[in-house]
């Protein structure tokens, strides 16, 4: 969640603007895991050291980190022995290239679900009276035919293909990467706000990384920042940072994937191999750029509020863990762009998202207890019950105090068999997703309800039509959609370079 490009910068670089990101991110790192304790976590990093120096180095800023983090602090940081660092990751390497292992420090960072941190934002919203929307999109701005100030939009409902009008006060762009596309509507003439920047990830088997435990190493032999994380019950690694163009679908690039490969591979015991990679994909980091600098150097990590144009506030830049801090700053500018009168100030530093309320996290024995794994039918035969220990902690972090919702519609609707083998994902899951999150695609399903796209490619493939299926119930689709569907799906799919689908230049 912090970034430990950040926290170096600050630490050893004094640099004042670092230190105050820090800072302001180490707050909302608290917030964020007290307000969804069902989705956020503390996960122990270790950084590697191969000489006395690097030991030192590391252990001093680290306790410079614990200083300023404070009572924002999760958990000490700590010198680990060889010995004691390869017992805890065991597929960390003690020699190699001439080097061997002299220890390890290790600090808490903060570790998230955002696909589900995402859908609880959206549902928490309409809790509080929100009217979401998905599947649609800006066409053009409705403007005062007097002054000119943005009054509304013109959407397009990409699932029917009507439009319509939506009026409001202010108008609030937070469309990440294409963000400057919507500025453009409103001004053509409008200069760009963002930088983007490609970030690919892979995800390989869970033996390369221990449950608990990640590995970061801040300084490549090329300088790039590496790591190497448990995510949800697979092993995630990355990343790589280079200009690129925007798409909706971006593709990793085949270089891109081999250079995390190799750069673990200097740092672990096992081989390294391109065949186990599960999936691959590339994301596009909108950096911000403020339009009103006479620079470059003005692009930046942290986020920036505009208002070039009557109406229309833009926010962009940033990152998950001052998601909130950012909502915060976007109205109050609109507050005063639209020179409107709240009956409150922000109340989101201590609003718990929806299933976060009352979450404890012995709640996965309740459904292990309540839902029991094998159960029997009226006419006496034995059939798979829903719920093992696996699929019981599965949804209480995925769906918090929840769980039990979906545990039912598993139990009482006979949708208690797993999508894929070797994941915890239920059918009962695309149901309730359907009728209460917003689920209106398999692809939302397979990459924005659940990860499963993004932790195996060939796992979300053949869950697909299973997938479809129990949605084609939910939303009464035909025969027609439901074959658009799987071509949508498959086409999406088709961006995550797995071994499977992807395209190799020397054969391996």
């Amino acid at each position: 969640m912090l970034g430990v490009r950040y926290l170096e910068k600050a630490v050893f670089g004094l640099d004042y603007g670092q230190l105050k990101l820090v800072f302001h991110a180490l707050e909302e790192r608290k917030q964020v895991i007290e307000n969804a304790p069902h989705l956020c976590h503390a996960l122990p990093c270790m950084t590697p050291c191969f000489d006395w120096f690097e030991v030192v180095y590391y252990w001093m800023g680290l306790k410079m980190y614990d200083l300023v983090a404070g009572r924002r602090l999760l958990h000490f940081s700590r010198y680990y022995s060889a010995q004691e660092s390869v017992e805890l990751f065991p597929t960390l390497a003690r020699k190699g290239k001439g080097r061997s292992l002299r220890g390890t420090v290790v600090y808490y960072d903060g570790q998230m679900n955002d696909s589900r941190l995402n859908v609880g934002l959206a549902c928490t919203a309409a809790l509080a009276g929100a009217a979401v929307l998905n599947h649609a999109e800006v066409v053009s701005f409705l403007k005062d035919e007097g002054t000119q100030r943005i009054i509304g939009a013109r959407i397009r409902d990409n699932l029917s293909g009507q439009e319509f009008d939506a009026y409001a006060k202010v108008v609030v762009n937070a469309a990440g990467p294409f963000c400057d596309s919507v500025r453009k509507m409103a001004n053509k003439d409008a200069l760009p706000m963002i930088c983007p920047s490609s970030g690919v990830h892979i995800v390989l088997p869970d033996y390369y990384s221990p449950d608990g435990m990640g590995l970061i190493v801040p300084k490549t032999k090329d300088g790039r920042v590496v790591f190497m994380l448990p995510w949800l019950g697979r092993t995630i690694a990355g990343t790589t940072d280079s200009s690129t163009s925007i798409t909706p679908l971006p593709e990793p690039n085949e270089n891109e994937i081999q250079f995390i490969l190799d750069a673990i591979c200097d740092y672990l015991n096992i081989k390294v191999r391109r065949t186990d990679v599960l999936s691959a994909w590339s994301g596009i980091r909108p950096l911000a750029v403020d339009p009103n600098a006479k620079n470059t150097e003005s692009i930046s990590r942290d986020h920036v509020v505009s208002e070039e144009y009557p109406g229309l506030v833009t926010i962009t830049g940033g990152k998950w863990t001052t998601y909130r801090s950012m909502a915060e700053d976007a109205v109050n500018a609109a507050i005063k762009s639209g020179k409107l009168s709240p009956s409150n100030e922000c109340i989101t530093s201590n609003l718990r998202l929806i299933g976060g309320d009352g979450w404890e996290p012995s709640l996965f024995t309740v459904l292990a207890q309540q839902y029991v794994r094998m159960k029997k039918s009226d006419g006496g035969k034995v059939v798979p019950g829903v719920m093992d220990t696996a699929a019981a902690k599965h949804l209480s972090h995925a769906y918090g105090t929840l769980a039990e919702r979906v545990a039912t519609i598993a139990q009482n609707e006979n949708l208690g068999k797993r999508l894929a083998h070797g994941y915890p994902y239920l059918e009962a899951e695309v149901a309730y997703c359907a009728r209460n999150e917003y689920c209106e695609s398999a692809v939302d399903f397979i990459a924005r309800r659940s990860r499963l796209a993004f932790l195996d490619t060939d796992a979300a493939s053949y869950a697909l039509p299973r997938i479809i299926e129990i949605l084609a119930t939910e939303h009464n689709w035909d025969k027609s959609r439901q074959k658009e569907e799987m071509q949508k799906a498959k086409e999406f799919l088709e961006t995550f370079k797995s071994s499977k689908n992807a395209h190799f230049h020397d054969g391996k």
